[in-house]
């Protein structure tokens, strides 16, 4: 039986969710994933605060990063950061909500471009995110579903 393309990102994000101790322990939630798309959110705490009491841009780009991981390994296929980057556009302060929206750009070959918006529960864009990824070797559930179904919509 092939799998939808959607149901093929739940199964990969299963295993690579369950296993994933780095984005639980800073806090983050997995809210959605579909193929080549996430969104993943996180409160800011006070453990996530820098020295002028706004968030650590070290913890917004690693829920990007994140958000990105899960995006571009929705495909069955084991996929890493080749280059990343970001920029601040506004500060997020203790117990903001920010949700990170990843989506795939493009998928050619071996490599992936994807664009991640993180955004306060109020909607501010707080930043964006650009991922290039690159697959490597192995899948993140076994293949015996070769063929997946197309989505044609």
């Amino acid at each position: 039986m092939a799998l939808s393309p959607q149901e093929l990102a739940e199964r990969c994000t299963e295993p690579h969710w369950a296993a994933d101790d780095a984005s639980h322990w800073i806090g983050m939630r997995m809210r959605s994933v579909g193929p080549g798309q996430a969104v993943l959110e996180m409160d800011v705490a006070p453990h996530h605060l820098n020295g002028h009491a706004i968030c650590h841009g070290g913890f917004i780009f690693a829920l990007a990063d994140s958000a990105f991981a899960y995006a571009c390994n929705s495909h069955n296929r084991r996929a890493v950061a080749q280059h990343n980057t970001i920029s601040f556009i506004a500060p997020a302060r203790l117990g903001d909500r920010l949700t990170a929206t990843a989506r795939e750009i493009t998928l050619s070959g071996r490599s992936g471009v994807y664009d991640v918006e993180v955004r306060r529960g109020d909607g501010a864009l707080i930043a964006l995110f650009r991922g290039c990824s690159r697959t490597v070797r192995g899948t993140h559930i076994p293949e015996e579903f070769p063929e997946v179904q197309e989505d044609n919509s």
